[in-house]
């Protein structure tokens, strides 16, 4: 089975496109090649195929098997892959998702995909839609009390769970410990993504993430968008923010206008490969 592996800013996937393979056990095949030392080694599996209601269909599952329902660095790299492999011509796409369709502009140097924009929707904030078990309209600077220490957190969804945690010093904070213990704490039914989150100024964050289902990756598209949406609810930065994280930085802005969530970045080719393992 042929694959590439590309990846965000850091947040690196297998890419298979199954218009011309096909994946029997997805769930399966995920934990086998994002193993590293023994696999590929990456953040999961994601699968490019046909889609009847858009240009293209993205399935994406992380390294533990489970499936995600959407992937802002991944769905860059669907674009930079349809277009440069020669799948499309067009430089505006549509992309289905388990979180909807998305839309994305290319942004074209010498036949190559420099930035994509991606349109990642509206933001959901209602407990019951992201979910989270907690009461009231918003979560919102909402305590959350883990191994003795409380901590105050804001839910978004992006398609996808995010709780959004604003500390000092994301380097120096214990990510892995209180990022697994959020990620599968009972409030969250469908278990949840975790930022840790740093303000600069009113615009720019510095962040680190704890991943569903893969643990620490150097960058989380949804993730970065949650975290903007949960900055201005606290009223501390603008609408238009540039985001650092471990592998990179992305433009997000949220629109007044529409609601929506606009995130612009790069996505990158790493190699080609052919899959050998039963």
């Amino acid at each position: 089975m042929k694959f590439t592996k590309m990846h965000g800013i850091g947040n690196d996937y297998i890419y298979v496109n199954t218009l011309d393979e096909f994946v029997a056990d997805p769930p399966a095949l995920a934990v086998a090649m994002s193993r590293p030392h023994f696999g590929v080694g990456a953040d999961g599996l994601v699968l490019i195929g046909a889609s009847d209601t858009a240009d293209f269909d993205m399935r994406m599952f992380n390294a533990d098997g489970s499936e995600g329902e959407m992937c802002g660095n991944a769905v860059r790299c669907i674009a930079k892959y349809v277009y440069e492999r020669g799948l499309t011509q067009k430089t505006t796409l549509t992309l289905a998702t388990k979180a909807g369709i998305k839309t994305l502009d290319l942004r074209i140097d010498a036949g190559q995909v420099t930035q994509v924009r991606v349109d990642m929707g509206e933001p959901m904030l209602a407990p019951a839609a992201i979910p989270v078990d907690l009461p009231g309209e918003r979560v919102i600077d909402q305590p959350i009390a883990i191994g003795g220490q409380t901590w105050r957190m804001s839910c978004v969804s992006m398609g996808n769970p995010h709780a959004v945690i604003f500390v000092d010093d994301p380097s120096t904070f214990d990510v892995h410990d209180i990022g697994r213990q959020i990620e599968r704490h009972p409030l969250f039914p469908r278990r949840t993504n975790v930022e840790f989150v740093r303000v600069h100024s009113r615009e720019q964050l510095e962040m680190r993430v704890w991943e569903r289902g893969s643990g620490e990756t150097l960058a989380c598209g949804t993730g970065a968008a949650a975290v903007v949406v949960a900055a201005v609810l606290n009223a501390r930065t603008e609408r238009s923010v540039r985001v650092k994280l471990l592998g990179g930085e992305l433009h997000v802005h949220w629109d007044e206008a529409d609601n929506h969530v606009y995130q612009s970045g790069p996505a990158s080719f790493v190699f080609d490969g052919v899959w050998l393992a039963s």
